[in-house]
Parts: structure tokens; sequence; C-alpha cells
């Protein structure tokens, strides 16, 4: 019998009502890169238990890095049950998965089995890709994670999963010209095979290049370009908890009063699709076991969908979407005892216009690489703040004229998605670090004010 067998045995002994234990083994592999060469090279393993108990609806949970001790942490949080207020609207865990997708390109043997020696090999790719003369530094890190995840509850569920994850990032300095600019390049998959060094180390080199030398940007109104992963800057932080049940159910995204109306441009659709090869956060079910579900949160410019977890799906007396996460760092999952709601991977669909043809249609226009200091300002009414401090070019009549200096941009998110005016072709796997992998193309939005820093 199994660890995690008896562990549930214990529970049924002690009369919990239900018991959920998940199991996460992982290895993570992080190569650190500063001043232009390797610095640091860390192999890690561990493996950790998390334990949710539910008895006469009160929810408990604990946590343990010792197979051997699961059993105290069920009894650590059996003790604390009497202490706790039911949640009256609890309707259980789920029972056996019926059905379970078979995922492409989730898993790499290779990206399981690499070593040391040959990460840092692929570091040293990104960075060798990246050197210039113009360049004065290069920072930045790999990393590559495998694991194993179980999760098993006292109804009968039992679930693996293996998964393994790969992202680099590049940070590229110059100080030629009059002030110090830098660029970014980053790039994320699950197999080695789709993973380039070579683009990450081109792209931070690029955007660095094209940078120096910045002219002021006038501070007015700009149809503003995000290339990807600026993108994906506003989708992790401004855009996805405005889609979150829960947050919807409370009244506090921007778009609480407008399910089923239209909030975005008609060709304008955002997805959260958990079974996209090679998308980071694709999985086959979620954190408690539900199967997942690509959802369509907007379609066609209609808001459509929320995501939501067991507990406040309960809550409203509604159905969980399958979005129930523990999510890991750098990428994956963990063991976190309370799962909560997040998407998987959040996907805008992607257009027609390269993005040279968006650039050749735009007037007057600032084309953006990179975001900074992404937050929402007041999230009831959708306004959000974030400021482009390299990898900005000036654009004028169909041509980029000048890279541009820093600028602080404050807009709103509902205002954001009506004024959205082309949307890319060249999707790009994106995740800033320890937050919500996305999958986006560039857009363009019209009227933007900005201000010079």
């Amino acid at each position: 019998m199994s660890a995690l067998d008896k562990a549930l045995d214990h529970s049924k002994n002690l009369g919990v009502d239900e018991c959920e234990i998940v199991q996460i083994k992982r290895k993570i592999l992080t190569v650190r890169i500063t001043d232009s060469e390797i610095y640091e090279l860390k192999n890690n393993f561990d493996e950790n238990f998390g334990v949710r108990l539910i008895h006469d609806k009160k929810i408990a949970s604990s946590q343990t890095s010792n197979g051997d001790e699961i059993h105290k942490a069920i009894d650590n949080s059996y003790q604390t049950i009497s202490h706790l207020k039911p949640r009256e609207f609890w309707n259980g865990l789920p029972f056996e998965l019926k059905t379970k997708k078979n995922l492409e390109g989730v898993y790499d043997k290779k990206l399981d089995e690499i070593n040391g020696i040959q990460a840092s090999d692929i570091a040293q790719s990104m960075i060798n890709y990246a050197l210039d003369e113009k360049i004065s530094a290069i920072s930045g890190s790999l990393n590559i994670v495998a694991e194993n995840f179980t999760l098993t509850n006292s109804h009968g569920l039992f679930e693996t999963d293996k998964a393994t994850y790969i992202s680099g990032i590049l940070n590229a300095d110059s100080q030629v010209g009059e002030s110090e600019v830098s660029g970014i390049g980053q790039g994320c998959c699950r197999t080695l095979d789709e993973f380039s060094p070579q683009q990450i180390g081109q792209d931070a080199k690029t955007m660095c290049i094209e940078s120096i030398n910045p002219k002021n940007c006038e501070a007015g109104e700009y149809a503003i370009i995000f290339e990807p992963y600026s993108v994906g800057e506003i989708l992790a932080f401004v855009v996805a908890s405005n889609f979150d049940f829960k947050t919807f159910s409370e009244k506090k995204s921007c778009f609480s009063n407008e399910f089923n109306k239209q909030i975005a441009v008609e060709n304008f659709s955002l997805i959260d699709n958990p079974h996209t090869s090679q998308g980071i956060g694709s999985k086959p079910f979620d954190d408690e076991g539900v199967e997942t579900k690509i959802n369509r949160l907007v379609k066609d410019g209609i808001f459509s969908n929320t995501f939501s977890d067991l507990f406040d799906s309960y809550k409203e007396n509604s159905k969980s979407t399958g979005n129930a996460s523990r999510p890991g760092s750098p990428m994956g999952r963990s063991a976190e005892s309370i799962p909560i709601a997040l998407p998987h991977n959040l996907q805008i669909k992607t257009g027609d216009f390269s993005q040279d043809e968006i650039i050749k249609d735009t007037k007057k226009g600032l084309l953006v690489g990179r975001l900074w200091y992404t937050y929402a300002v007041n999230p009831i009414k959708g306004d959000f703040s974030c400021t482009a401090r390299s990898g900005i070019r000036i654009i004028e009549n169909g041509e980029i004229k000048n890279p541009g200096k820093s600028v602080r941009i404050v807009h709103n998110l509902k205002k954001l998605f009506q004024n959205i005016s082309a949307i890319g072709s060249n999707e790009k796997n994106v995740i800033q670090w320890a937050s919500l992998p996305s999958i986006t193309p560039s857009i363009r939005v019209e009227k933007i004010q900005v201000t010079p820093i």
C-alpha cells in the first residue's frame, strides 16, 4: 500500500468526511547569467505533499515534505476543524475522472533527463546570440522543470500527470549613446526541440541596439502597438482577474455588469486554452481533478464566460470550469493545500496582419516591446498603470523613425478592448516571472494617452 493510500485510510479511520492529498515531485535546473557569463548552475530536487480535509463542511489544510508523516499532517488539520466556520455551500470533492484528454507537446523525456552541462550549453547559446560590440552586459536565466503530479481523494479519484517546462529570459544592456538602454528576449515551451535559445539572444540584442539614443516622446495620444511580451504583461496583471468568477460575482470586475454584452471589438477573442501543445499552463485535469476544457472568455467581442474552481462555484450554486490551480515557481504545479482559481493559458486569437503590416498602417504611434510596473489602479473601473522604459520605437506615417524614451501609460481596460484596431499573426508563448502564462500576438490599440518620464 502506498503512502497516499495509507494516509487516505488514516483519514477514514478518523471519520473525516473528505480528504484530498496532492503529491508533487520536482526537478528544477536553473542557470543564472550575470555580466555576460554563466554565474551559477543550481539543481534542486524536492517532494512535497498537501492535505485538504473537509469535515462537517469545515475545511482545513496542512503540508509536509515527508511522505512518512502525511498522517501527522492529517491529524494537525483535523485538530483545527472544531475551531473553523462551516462552509454550508460546499458540495463535495470530485469522484473518479470519467474522461481525460491525452495532450501532446507537454512532456519531453529529453528535458526530464537533461543534465547541468547540457543546460549550461543552452544558456551559453542564449548569451552568444546576444553578444555585440554595442552590448555592455547580459543577464538572465534559464529554468528547466520536470515534475510528477499526483492527486487523490477519499472518493476514489486518483490522477497523475508528468510534465516538463523550459523557459529562458535575457536582458541585454548598452551604454553606447547618451543614456543606458536595454532589451529583452524571452521564450518558453514544454519540449526541448521547440525551444530556441538563438531567438532569445537575438531578440534581446535587437531590442537593445534599436533602443540606443532614444528621442523624447511628446505627451499626447498615440496608437500603441504592444508586442507579445508586453501584451502578456497586461493579460497577467490587468486582464485575467476580471474574468475570475469570484471577482465577477462580487461585482469587483470592471465587466461585472456586462455579461453576454459586447465588451471588445468584434474581431477580438480571448480564450483560456488548457489543451494547446507547448502551452506552459496546459494540463488534462485541474488541480482538484476536474477535467479541463477550452473556455471562451470573450468570443467575437462578447463577454461569454468566467473561470472558477469548486469552492467559488459552489458558493454561487454554479459549476467549476476546471480552473483550480496550485501554481509552482518558476513554472508548473505545487503542493499547496488549498487551490485557487486561475486561467491555464490566456490566448488571444490571432489576426491576419504581420507586425510589419500593422506598423505600415500606423500614422502616429509607438511600438512597445516591454512593460514594467503594470498594475490595476482602480480594478472595479478597469483603470491601470504601466511604464514602458525600453524597447520603445516611435512610428510616423508607417515607419519607425526613432527609439523612444520612457513613458508612463495610465489607461482603462474597457477602453482598451473597445479600441483594438489590429491583431497580429505573430503568436508567441509568454510568461512573466512567477506569473500567468499566455499565448498572444501583437495588438494595436488606438487613443492611448502617454506621458514622458
